[in-house]
């Protein structure tokens, strides 16, 4: 109880840096839901359509570890990360905002859109994410990154829940036209910029004059330290976080068609529910999960998460299987619904527990690069899963795709198990730097 009594200091800090993640929970919902859907309009094949939501994660893998980086050895008196935030996620509003209307235009211009919107958001990712390890002391991190994660997850369920809704909303508007299909965006946006508002407001980084006492860690010297590590847990985790995103990420991109296609929802703002499921179970249980892991160990509570997942999804094959028409549409969409709260639940365990494992073996002057490395190896799996998955549907059906996800789960719990290091008992580096 002591850990926890000792977070209660940090919480309103933790909670305004949360905004950050608020506006990513509000962007990648809606993307990931509705440009699917958006392509499909101009590409049949699932496969092509998969590779197509890869544009995010390929620009991540080189984008945030950069970014991140940069942002380490960047000396201004707002921050080293603020000038990225303060710059980025505004631009970052501007094109997810035109997402809907590019797609009515062309297939090009939809493109050019998201390749915008994914450069400049993929960009601040890093900085973003690094703007709580920088505050928060280590043995309170996995409490600071469930209120965090619990913002990202309030921004999911906005998108959802709120939203989506709108897309159904069929009126004309000054400047934004007809709001069918389009209305949730430009919202967005703006609520994009007011969250950037509020974190410039009222966070406030360490001193101009105490930033630059910290030693400016080159990304060769990093990148050595991590490799020449005698204890290979930092790369076991990294592994593991690959495997797990690999099997979400396979899945993510398909929820909204898997319910039109297979479940024969009409109504897009319908198509939300599932991310909507998550959403909330990520928003109710955040925080628990932080402070569960606080008392049993994150790394147990990571390795039950992923058996446990692993059983869902397997459930989740059997939902979208033609074996389970004898429950009706009806039946099957609401057991998929079941199925992804109780994914969510599990999965912000994971999520909660793994970055925080990654900045206790960071010194303050690596936070930024062990925050790349984690987005290295996440959009490394985000960028190989979908075409496999849309290939998979082409080929077997959306059930496959369920069962791809488990087999990942089950690896990346067989790695963890090698991991020792990383726990909020351990004195963290960038603490003891």
């Amino acid at each position: 109880m002591g850990g926890s009594k000792g977070f209660g200091r940090y919480f309103g800090l933790t909670f305004l840096i949360g905004f950050g993640f608020f506006t990513m929970g509000l962007m990648d919902i809606l993307y990931d839901t509705y440009v699917p859907i958006f392509l499909g309009t101009y590409i049949e094949k699932n496969w092509i359509v998969g590779g197509l939501m890869t544009l995010d994660n390929i620009l991540a893998v080189f984008l945030i570890p950069f970014v991140s980086l940069w942002s380490d050895n960047t000396r201004t008196r707002i921050g080293r990360r603020m000038p990225f935030i303060v710059t980025l996620l505004p631009l970052s509003a501007l094109f997810f905002s035109l997402i809907p209307y590019a797609a009515f235009r062309s297939l090009a211009a939809l493109l050019l859109v998201i390749f915008g919107l994914n450069l400049v958001k993929q960009s601040v990712r890093g900085p973003v994410v690094a703007l709580m390890p920088d505050t928060i002391p280590g043995e309170f991190r996995s409490e600071a990154n469930g209120v965090i994660n619990t913002m990202g997850a309030l921004g999911a369920i906005v998108s959802t829940v709120g939203l989506a809704r709108l897309m159904d909303l069929d009126i004309v508007l000054p400047i934004l036209g007809r709001t069918k299909d389009a209305l949730p965006f430009p919202i967005a946006g703006i609520l994009v910029v007011l969250a950037t508002i509020l974190v410039f407001s009222f966070v406030r980084e360490r001193s101009l004059e105490e930033e630059k006492k910290e030693e400016k860690v080159p990304l060769r010297k990093a990148l050595k330290a991590v490799a020449g590590e005698k204890d290979k847990s930092a790369l076991w985790i990294l592994i593991s976080l690959f495997l797990w995103f690999l099997g979400y990420q396979g899945i993510l991109p398909f929820v909204g068609k898997l319910c039109k296609d297979v479940f024969e929802i009409e109504q897009s703002s319908k198509a939300a529910l599932p991310a909507s499921a998550v959403a909330i179970a990520q928003t109710l249980f955040a925080i628990p999960a932080g402070y569960i892991a606080h008392r049993v160990g994150r790394r147990r509570a990571i390795r039950a998460s992923l058996l446990v997942i692993a059983v869902l999804l397997a459930f989740g094959a059997f939902v979208a299987s033609p074996a389970s028409a004898f429950m009706g549409q009806g039946g099957r969409f609401t057991a998929l619904l079941g199925t992804m709260f109780a994914f969510g639940i599990f999965w912000i365990t994971i999520i909660t527990n793994s970055f925080p494992m990654l900045w206790q073996m960071a010194t303050f002057g690596s936070i930024g690069l062990y925050t790349g490395l984690y987005y290295t190896f996440s959009q490394t799996a985000a960028i190989s899963s979908p075409p496999i998955t849309g290939a998979i549907i082409d080929t077997i059906g959306y059930p496959g795709i369920f069962v791809f996800a488990s087999l990942c789960m089950i690896g990346a719990f067989l790695f963890m198990g090698r991991v020792t290091k990383g726990e909020p008992s351990e004195k963290p580096q960038a603490e003891a730097a």
